[in-house]
């Protein structure tokens, strides 16, 4: 028994009719007879009364009716949801991301996403950058949103850029410098600075900032290195130093902080990206990237 001979036998069954049934099916009369005699005969069950003048369903030809039918659309509807499943837009994709560099737009994008792709599960999970690169490496995510610095250690490693922001220097109001609306670097030699910690910060940019006040010619007193980005706000806050954070960190400020630009600084950007492995399989991982390239570029 195949699911060719239970649709011939549905098109008999609505047709009563052989002639009518093989025309509906685009084939011979012989074709479909042949198949429901095969049919009847595996079943050891007889199907149809056959007369010159009609054709008509047994009691067991009807009681089989209803559940073929059944069988049938739940046959068709399993071929779709596995094309669907093999084309990516059934199944899940676990997305990893560094929280401050997404919050104006990942909340938008993840809801036009599950509108034009509900058939996928979305697991999406805040890691601290490390945390983020070992997930991506071991294979516990799909996908990381996150800043490109020593991804490049991974193998079969890919990645597109999503956005660029600057580095911004962050002073409470009450600074003398604070009204400024641009610095040079220089101008805080002098300063206490407040640096994310190094091992907790987003991957090379403890390294990046430190390099950025040599470049300008003086290393920065470090009074405080917290291990919690929001901290390094908390405490310019407090008066206690200044800081240099992306821009994406002035959502999170309160009236009683400035962000100021920087001037003369060469590459005063950060890069962030998607990233993934060339050798995962998951077909929903390209339909993922093409929907937030759609949305952000």
């Amino acid at each position: 028994m195949d699911i060719r001979q239970l649709n011939y036998f549905i098109a008999v069954a609505e047709y009563l009719n052989f002639t009518e049934a093989a025309n509906h099916l685009y084939v011979a009369q012989s074709a479909v007879s042949q198949q429901i005699a095969d049919l009847e005969e595996k079943m050891g069950v007889k199907l149809f009364h056959r007369s010159k003048r009609s054709v008509q369903l047994t009691p067991a030809g009807k009681v089989f009716l209803n559940d073929v039918i059944k069988i049938v659309k739940n046959y068709e509807a399993a071929l779709e949801k596995a094309r669907q499943t093999q084309s990516g837009f059934i199944g899940s994709v676990s997305v990893g991301f560094l929280n401050p560099h997404v919050k104006h737009f990942l909340p938008a994008f993840i809801k036009r996403f599950r509108e034009q792709v509900p058939g996928v599960e979305l697991q999406l999970n805040h890691l601290p950058s490390r945390m983020l690169k070992d997930s991506l490496e071991s294979d516990e995510v799909d996908i990381a949103i996150t800043l490109p610095s020593g991804l490049h250690k991974i193998p079969g490693i890919q990645m597109i850029n999503l956005l660029s922001e600057q580095y911004k220097i962050v002073l409470h109001a009450s600074h003398p410098l604070a009204m400024r609306t641009s610095l040079h670097l220089q101008e805080l030699a002098n300063e206490p600075f407040i640096i994310h910690n190094r091992y907790d910060s987003p991957v090379g940019s403890f390294d990046f900032i430190v390099q950025m006040c040599e470049d300008c010619g003086f290393t920065p007193r470090i009074v405080n290195q917290p291990r919690f980005i929001d901290t390094v706000l908390l405490l310019v806050e407090a008066e206690m130093g200044v800081a240099i954070l992306p821009q994406c960190m002035e959502a999170y400020a309160n009236d009683s902080l400035k962000f100021v630009d920087l001037k003369g600084v060469e590459n005063n950007r950060i890069d962030l990206i998607a990233a993934w492995k060339r050798t995962n399989t998951n077909p929903t991982v390209p339909i993922f990237l093409e929907a937030l390239k759609a949305f952000l570029l």
